[in-house]
């Protein structure tokens, strides 16, 4: 009498050899001449040692040269603050501009509906990179006096960034033999018998959206400018990232 234990002794002999075969652990299979696509990663982190500050000034009045006269003054006297205050800066006009002022459109007559110029207004920015980073904040102060401070963006120096890409390229490196060795090991293989044929190195770099320009509310010209506390600045760190891709061939 055919028993059910019987009978599933009887299939389990007469499967074919395939079916036990697929049934072996994955390490057992042929990986001689694989080829594995490796993808690494590395990254350094660094404070920040150089900051690039934008100042402005913008002036209105109905005559334009009066208004580019009073730009031209301010921004000759916010300069030489900075100068004297950071005297490594590195000093860099952004921009100049001139464009006229209309009248507000409820002010219009219904008979005179073409806009009525008002006046002039002139602006000019000014780009300072330094590395004084400790006296940025009084040099921010002393130049806010006459300028307004536009906008800051902390970064590293080159000299930095150039360190730093050896060490960014070794830390990649490394854990692009960290990555084969660990696959080696899943394969059942030895690390020794990993070729690499090919490693694609891609840099890429961390920018900041640039700081769109803003206005400012314009002080007059016979009015003093009271001393202005200095601000605080917090520097942060800076990022810096490599992505590689090696072909690992398995002998």
């Amino acid at each position: 009498m055919l028993t059910v234990r019987n009978w599933l002794l009887l299939m389990a002999l007469s499967a074919p050899a395939g079916f036990a075969s697929a049934q072996l652990p994955a390490q057992q299979l042929a990986t001689a001449g694989t080829l594995v696509i490796v993808p690494a990663f590395g990254e350094v982190t660094r404070l920040n040692d150089q900051v690039q500050a934008t100042f402005m000034i913008e002036e209105q009045n109905k005559d334009k040269a009066v208004a580019a006269s009073l730009v031209n003054k301010k921004m000759k006297q916010g300069t030489n603050i900075i100068r004297q205050a950071d005297h490594q800066a590195i000093l860099k006009t952004r921009g100049y501009y001139t464009y006229p002022v209309y009248a507000e459109e409820s002010t219009r007559t219904p008979t005179n509906k073409t806009p009525l110029q008002t006046g002039w207004r002139v602006g000019q920015y000014l780009e300072v990179t330094t590395t004084d980073l400790d006296g940025l904040a009084k040099t921010v102060a002393a130049a806010q006096g006459v300028l307004a401070l536009n906008g800051l963006q902390f970064g590293l120096a080159d000299a930095t960034r150039k360190k730093l890409d050896q060490q960014r390229l070794e830390a990649t490196y490394q854990n692009l033999l960290d990555r084969v060795a660990a696959i080696a090991k899943a394969m059942g293989r030895n690390v020794s018998d990993a070729v690499i044929e090919t490693i694609d190195f891609e840099g890429s770099g961390a920018y900041e959206p640039s700081v769109p320009a803003s206005k400012v509310m314009r002080m007059s010209a016979q009015t003093a400018a009271p001393p202005v506390e200095e601000p605080s600045f917090e520097p942060g760190e800076t990022r810096l990232d490599m992505r590689a891709v090696g072909k690992v061939k398995f002998k």
